[in-house]
């Protein structure tokens, strides 16, 4: 192989996901949409699954409760994952100026921990119930996390990647808990 030959072809690779993402951005001119895209974005992000779970553990009962604690082991696995992929990636989020908090907070984006969280809430969702869950979950989840394209801070292959990472996570996860002995 020629030297350089993997550097041609990430930038091919990264030259179809921006062309793949560019008609997904919202533009300028559409701005209730996009301030509308942006609180759907923020649906996504950990503390507000803190805080719903943390409702959950408290007011539900031992189901809820089994959920809750499967559910927070499962985000926790996602963010330290996804840090650390995005850590050793470091891909520069599309250029824009929507979403400063992730800007400057996360300034890498691949693989997209939204999008790797809806995939995971939506199947834990689907195997430990309630139907109602998995249906609102499984509704929400795809606008979250398109969202997170249209206001500009993620290219197609970092949702692609993030969505593919959840699954898998959620399989090793589901795995440790029935050896851990949870029962649902």
């Amino acid at each position: 192989m020629q030297a350089g030959g993997g550097r041609g072809l990430r930038e091919r690779i990264r030259s179809i996901d921006a062309s793949l993402t560019t008609p997904l951005v919202l533009p300028e001119r559409q701005r209730p949409v996009r301030i509308f895209a942006l609180g759907l974005a923020h649906s996504g992000d950990m503390p507000v699954w803190v805080v719903l779970l943390a409702a959950a553990w408290f007011l539900g009962d031992n189901a809820w409760k089994l959920r809750a604690v499967i559910t927070f082991a499962g985000l926790a696995l996602v963010e330290i994952v996804v840090i650390g992929i995005k850590m050793i990636v470091r891909r520069q989020r599309p250029p824009g100026t929507e979403g400063m908090i992730y800007r400057k907070n996360d300034p890498f984006s691949f693989p997209s921990g939204h999008a790797a969280r809806a995939v995971l809430l939506s199947l834990l969702a689907l195997r430990l119930g309630p139907l109602e869950a998995f249906v609102a979950i499984a509704l929400w989840s795809p606008l979250m996390v398109l969202s997170r394209i249209a206001i500009g801070i993620h290219y197609v292959l970092d949702v692609v990647a993030g969505a593919l990472l959840g699954g898998v996570l959620t399989v090793i996860l589901l795995q440790l808990a029935v050896l851990a002995g949870a029962r649902f």
